[in-house]
């Protein structure tokens, strides 16, 4: 029996080290290394290159095959009971794959994975384990949102397809899947899992790591759609170590404001879709219901003002009319204040910068404020020509035209660039009321916004696209 030989993993990142720091090599965290052991390899090394044959021919491979060879088999998916879930999945959930959804604590996690346990026991079977809260409190939960389906008129059927399993035995989890085989297993948590042959305490690296790979050994082996809850630090990460994402199919995260009641749900890695789309909920007394019209949430209902600007945001495939408010005013430091919600800063510090050089604005003299309406975080160079818009109007104390959008990226030349689905942008822009819409030129979709009932104007720079949109010259004194 080879001896046991000593190491240190960190708590914090899962760097390995022969040796013990008080600070770890790999992310610097300090007091973070625990000692483990594992048996000692020494003599017992797998042997890397094959034996030859006696003939002392080359040995032949004995389970790789052709790819093109390999057989094939229709990607079935299962309904959620949330298409707004399905959309960030791809179209449902995948036999034998791995989610793990994040979120901040009370974001509504198992409130969804719940809501949709509801759902799917209805065409197969499905396995809630419960490692954070006892049985009695899990139930207490789903009365509560099958009183919201009632009163929505869906019915609440008897969810024999739907056991509940409150453990926090690795072993006994496993042996509960294994003798139950359901369609989907949710587990909420895999930090609050705990595998006895380990000597860290729940939710450490080593736990995490060893608990999600043996539930993944398990759910590939016997086609079992996996749900993980995991838990975020205080810097809005997923908890664990890295290798927990690594391990996933998907990685899920649910956020939120919490002086909002909207939810939205995003897919940061998914091997069976798109990572670009996003799912809008609604936080509500009895659950979580989905917002069919989520521009309705980013769109202001007091009318048109000075200094604000609407755009047409796109998540993935779902269009989002958002407004964006500035606010720009003179300075009494020495070093104006820029301040951006929902907008990267160092995006907001240069189109002002372009601003000033391509229209002459003295904005380094003015303190600049930019909000996205509703806490929606807008990453898409999109956007810019309705920063710069908002930007000026309040600068000039101006009000756009009601019914008018701006789509365009606003080059440093101070150019305005193309920017991808345009029609499916100026399709939501219509479906919603608005009669003009500012755009980059060379289009060609001047016909099609026409059949729309929309007045396509396009600029090739940013001094014309404001003009155009403001109908005065912000230049001009």
């Amino acid at each position: 029996m080879g001896r046991s030989t000593p190491f240190y993993v960190c708590q914090s990142c899962g760097a390995q080290s022969r040796q013990f720091f008080g600070r770890c090599p790999g992310c610097g965290s300090w007091n973070s290394l625990v000692e483990q052991s594992n048996p000692a390899a020494d003599g017992r090394r797998r042997r890397t290159t094959p034996a030859p044959t006696a003939d002392g021919a080359a040995p032949r491979a004995r389970r790789s095959e052709p790819i093109q060879t390999v057989g094939e088999r229709p990607l079935l998916r299962l309904a959620t009971g949330f298409p707004e879930l399905d959309r960030v999945l791809g179209g449902g959930l995948v036999p034998g794959s791995l989610v793990l959804v994040g979120g901040d604590p009370g974001i509504g996690k198992s409130t969804l994975l719940l809501q949709s346990a509801r759902s799917l026991a209805d065409v197969c079977s499905v396995l809630y384990v419960s490692a954070e809260e006892s049985a009695q409190q899990v139930k207490l939960r789903w009365r509560r949102l099958g009183t919201e389906q009632a009163a929505e008129g869906e019915g609440v059927s008897d969810q024999a397809g739907l056991q509940l399993l409150a453990e926090t035995d690795l072993e006994l989890v496993l042996q509960e899947l294994e003798a139950l085989r359901p369609a989907v297993a949710i587990i909420d948590s895999i930090q609050a899992l705990h595998d006895a042959e380990l000597s860290s305490a729940p939710g450490s690296v080593s736990q995490v790591r060893d608990c999600a790979a043996a539930l993944q050994r398990l759910a590939k082996r016997q086609d079992t759609a996996l749900l993980l809850v995991g838990h975020v630090t205080k810097e809005g990460m997923l908890a664990g170590p890295k290798v927990l994402e690594h391990l996933v199919d998907a990685v899920l995260t649910f956020e939120g404001d919490r002086f909002a009641s909207h939810r939205l749900l995003r897919a940061v890695k998914n091997r069976f879709g798109a990572t670009h789309e996003l799912g809008v909920f609604e936080m509500r007394d009895r659950g979580l219901v989905e917002v069919t019209n989520p521009s309705e949430l980013f769109l202001g209902g007091e009318g048109p003002c000075a200094g604000t600007a609407t755009i047409v945001a796109c998540e993935g495939t779902r269009p989002l009319l958002v407004d964006l408010q500035a606010l720009v005013s003179t300075t009494s430091y020495a070093s104006p204040r820029r301040t951006a919600t929902g907008i990267g800063i160092n995006r907001l510090h240069q189109i002002l910068a372009v601003l000033e050089k391509h229209l002459g604005l003295p904005l380094s003299r003015f303190d600049c404020y930019l909000a996205v309406a509703g806490g929606l975080d807008v990453e898409e160079p999109a956007a810019d020509l309705g920063v710069a818009a908002a930007v000026v109007a309040s600068y000039r104390d101006l009000t756009l035209p009601a019914g008018t959008v701006l789509v365009g990226e606003l080059g440093l030349g101070g150019q305005i660039r193309s920017v991808g689905q345009l029609e499916l942008r100026l399709q939501e822009a219509a479906r919603l009321g608005f009669t003009r819409a500012v755009v980059p030129r060379g289009s060609g979709l001047a016909p099609a916004a026409a059949a729309l009932g929309l007045e396509l104007l396009e600029a090739g720079g940013v001094a014309e696209a404001l003009v155009t949109a403001l109908g005065v010259d912000p230049a001009a004194d």
